[in-house]
């Protein structure tokens, strides 16, 4: 039989109202959560009981969370609105930047900044104003040297990100370019200034003119474009960055003229999805819910040597034509043997023009190459580079097409 646990609900004891208060939390975090929820999650609660915690965790959630990336700021208000009764003391101390000497700012958790924009609102506590004149002309002229907001932006880790920061920083990245250049090819197409001639369409039309030679035929190199393709990791640890860099890849999937062939999209996490077919649809949103509707694994656990072994079998051919280019976008935390990584890894580089890994545990500045699953994957790049920012994408846009950009490689490679 279930041991009874008391919740510890906040002052109000009404359950009705404190649902509803509940899920207003979870609108401003950004859950869409209207009156109908409401309702159905209080009927939820009045059917299950209260004879165990998780039993009410569940059951709010399954009227809550409808899709797989809401899960986390869910679990962070619910512990924070439903465990804690002094949650709101606990978030205030979590947001205020630390004011002793030049101490850094205390960084929120996965979610949790959402969280207490969404439980506090605009109540923030504001900072403490000095008492003295002179230093606070100092904090007026330290104020005057910031860099502006959407340069801060740029540089703001996607996991630390604010509701209102994500959203502003979507806009942004929808505005991002990936250009390529043309890979060089023998082929060549006719055009009215040539840079030479073309000999077998000059003596077809002279033949079609009894052997007389009128002009002479101009043609010019046929370009060539590659195809992108995107391998991206949707396992935990990777769910807020993998989300922002597929609203990057549909900016990209669907610019006219950046030169891309066609954009191949999978995900990965324990299994290998196709998300192609999605990213053709104009609409961000809808694509990327099609997207996660598709790919059961959000969130789930990594098998990164199973996936890229999957990819190599089925997809490899099919759309590694024309000199591809591989984004490998994962933390490359991989509990697999690293043998059959390795192998897969070898596979992948040889079949690809370029392979360049993003990894978001590069903003560290102490990162070194000690998980076994780094390790292996780390020699069969040609580029290693961060993927956390807005600003790691834009240098991203820079470095593709130089074939002699190789990020982090070298310095990494020496620790090895």
């Amino acid at each position: 039989m279930a041991e009874y646990i008391p919740l510890e609900l906040p002052e109000n004891p009404r359950l009705a109202q404190n649902i509803m208060h509940f899920a207003r939390a979870l609108r401003r975090a950004g859950l869409p959560v209207g009156p109908g929820r409401v309702i159905d999650a209080v009927r939820a609660v009045e059917a299950a009981g209260f004879t165990d915690r998780m039993d009410f965790y569940w059951t709010l959630h399954a009227c809550f969370v409808n899709r797989p990336e809401h899960r986390v700021v869910f679990a962070q208000i619910f512990r924070l609105y439903w465990r804690d009764p002094r949650y709101l003391e606990h978030m205030m101390s979590l947001m205020l930047p630390a004011v002793r000497g030049v101490q850094e700012e205390k960084l929120a958790l996965a979610a949790e900044k959402r969280a207490a924009q969404a439980l506090l609102g605009d109540n923030m506590p504001e900072m403490p104003q000095g008492e003295d004149k002179e230093e606070t002309t100092k904090i007026e002229i330290d104020a005057s040297m910031t860099i502006s907001t959407e340069e801060k932006l740029k540089k703001l880790d996607f996991e630390q990100m604010s509701t209102e920061e994500i959203a502003q920083a979507k806009r942004m990245i929808a505005r991002l370019k990936l250009p390529v250049k043309p890979i060089k090819s023998r082929r060549s197409m006719a055009t009215a200034l040539g840079e030479r001639m073309d000999r077998r369409r000059t003596l077809r039309e002279a033949l079609r003119k009894g052997g007389e030679i009128r002009t002479i035929a101009q043609a010019k190199p046929r370009p060539r474009w590659p195809n992108l393709v995107v391998l991206c990791d949707i396992s935990g640890s990777m769910s807020q960055y993998s989300r922002m860099v597929l609203h990057f890849l549909h900016a990209v999937a669907n610019e006219k003229g950046a030169g891309w062939a066609k954009v191949h999209a999978f995900t990965f996490g324990t299994r290998l999805t196709n998300i192609t077919r999605h990213l053709a649809t104009r609409d961000v949103d809808a694509a990327l819910k099609a997207a996660g509707a598709e790919a059961q694994d959000w969130e789930g656990g990594t098998r990164i040597g199973q996936c890229l072994h999957a990819f190599n079998r089925d997809w490899s051919r099919r759309v590694m034509g024309q000199g591809a280019v591989v984004l490998l976008i994962t933390d490359g935390l991989d509990r697999d043997d690293p043998g059959e990584l390795e192998k897969e890894m070898e596979r992948l580089h040889l079949s690809s023009r370029r392979l360049i890994w993003l990894n978001p545990l590069l903003r560290w500045d102490g990162f070194a190459p000690k998980a076994t699953g780094i390790r292996a994957m780390l020699p069969h790049v040609h580029s290693f580079r961060a993927g956390h920012s807005i600003a790691s994408l834009e240098d991203l846009a820079q470095a593709i097409s130089r074939p002699d950009d190789a990020g982090e490689k070298a310095r990494l490679m020496a620790l090895l």
